[in-house]
């Protein structure tokens, strides 16, 4: 019987404040000040954890999360493709003004961008074709291991719809917060979701 491979998906911490109800997207943000005590709390959490290897998005608020986990670790493979999704012109603002410019509720964004319906922003399709490659790759060099990947939350979303081969839209059902661990085993007849969102820093006061 050949072994699930497992994989951690780790949602980087809360960003700076000025970005907080704003879709960020691409743009490289650092973590706040509780973004960091929300890092330390998850590497304690993960720090019995053996990971046969961490991949990881390239962004600021990714690496800066990492910082506290990769003590004592090997470092990170860094995949491009697991950065944020591109959300075109409606980078930078805030849910509300995505309702007001666009007359869109910002609670639809998934089923927006399955649609292509976000102007100048990736599409559905576009953000599968970058987000996939990359699972296969970890899939392909890991199999039967464990191993941590550190992304977004739009792309765990996009994880989470390949694997289990739902809709991205219907990934809306899942909770995905700052800092959070979900656990998936993927073996060759099927995924199974063993932890989902899952957060260790919920005694931090606010």
């Amino acid at each position: 019987m050949i072994a699930a491979t497992k994989l951690f998906l780790l949602r980087h911490a809360e960003v700076e404040e000025s970005y907080h109800r704003i879709f960020g997207g691409r743009i490289d943000m650092n973590l706040s000040a509780r973004g960091h005590e929300q890092a330390t709390k998850l590497a304690e959490y993960l720090r019995p954890k053996t990971f046969d290897a961490i991949y990881a998005s390239p962004m600021k608020r990714v690496q800066q999360t990492l910082v506290p986990i990769l003590e004592g670790r090997s470092a990170p493979i860094v995949l491009p493709g697991l950065r944020e999704v591109n959300f075109g012109d409606w980078t930078g603002l805030s849910w509300e003004q995505v309702k007001v410019k666009f007359n869109i509720s910002a609670f639809e964004w998934l089923s927006q961008l399955e649609h292509a319906a976000i102007p100048n922003a990736e599409s559905g399709k576009e953000f599968r074709d970058r987000v996939q490659p990359c699972v296969e790759q970890i899939l392909q060099e890991r199999p039967g291991q464990t191993v941590a990947v550190a992304c977004h939350g739009g792309t765990i979303r996009m994880i989470l719809s390949i694997l289990l081969q739902i809709p991205l839209p219907q990934t809306a059902h899942f909770e995905v917060e700052y800092a959070s661990v979900t656990q998936v085993h993927v073996s060759p007849h099927k995924p199974e979701i063993q932890l989902l969102n899952f957060t260790p820093w919920r005694d931090i006061p606010v």
